[in-house]
């Protein structure tokens, strides 16, 4: 996958009344793929979406008010446009998650979802479980391509979740699982979103479906006639006959 330098920042959703055609297609008629990187306050959600995007790392940033990236990626040899939307860190309460309708608008809108928690932070790892339970609960009848991301896998000296859990509680949830350092190794970020790309670049796709089998040109030969073998075979048989009579 290549990165195409052109990033801007879109402040409105696809319209209410888009059809599902539009909302597969982005500039220039490529596939699009949309994407939302959500997570709990402070684990590093737009610092992941900066150096998937740029490459770059930035140590501070202000506080998220929901932006909507748009890049266009190589995938495959295909070029396709990618939507990253950016979302405001996720409160627990009491009562469970706490999920604007714009938050919840974003997670209907997306094709696909970056979980994703801090090594460094027990909490916003307590929370993927119930996050990924949300976002598949706004897509009935579907599975939507979710990745686990665990940032900020540098701290070692105040870590608080060993990689190890994050791997097992993406495997209890079906999903690929990265163990990521915003700050120090793009690659890692760039696997995790070209695996996620990948995965809905496929799932875009039309299914196949098997060939019919071609009708031959050449006609099927026709079976043979019994009655015509059999009144042959006794044409022959009364000839024989009269042979032997005669002599």
């Amino acid at each position: 996958m290549r990165l195409i330098q052109n990033m801007c920042t879109i402040a409105e959703y696809p319209a209410p009344g888009s059809t599902a055609a539009d909302c597969c297609l982005g500039a220039a008629g490529r596939r699009l793929v949309k994407i939302a990187v959500v997570g709990a306050s402070g684990v590093g959600k737009t610092a992941l979406v900066v150096r998937f995007l740029t490459k770059r790392f930035i140590g501070d940033y202000e506080r998220n008010a929901g932006n909507l990236y748009t890049r266009q990626v190589q995938i495959e040899g295909e070029t396709l446009a990618i939507q990253v939307q950016d979302t405001p860190g996720i409160q627990v309460h009491e009562n469970g998650l706490s999920c604007n309708e714009q938050l919840n608008r974003c997670l209907r809108w997306a094709d696909a979802a970056v979980l994703v928690f801090s090594i460094t932070d027990h909490k916003s790892y307590e929370l993927i479980g119930q996050l990924h339970q949300h976002v598949q609960q706004l897509h009935p009848g579907t599975r939507l391509p979710v990745v686990v991301v665990a940032n900020k896998a540098d701290l070692l000296h105040i870590k608080q979740v060993d990689p190890q859990l994050g791997l097992q509680l993406a495997g209890m949830l079906g999903c690929s699982f990265y163990e990521v350092s915003v700050s120090e190794n793009y690659n890692d970020v760039y696997n995790a979103f070209h695996a996620l790309c990948k995965e809905v670049s496929h799932k875009q796709q039309p299914s196949s479906t098997p060939e019919k089998r071609r009708t031959s040109l050449i006609p099927r030969p026709k079976s043979p006639n019994m009655q015509d073998l059999k009144r042959r075979f006794k044409q022959a048989l009364s000839a024989k006959v009269r042979t032997v009579t005669s002599v």
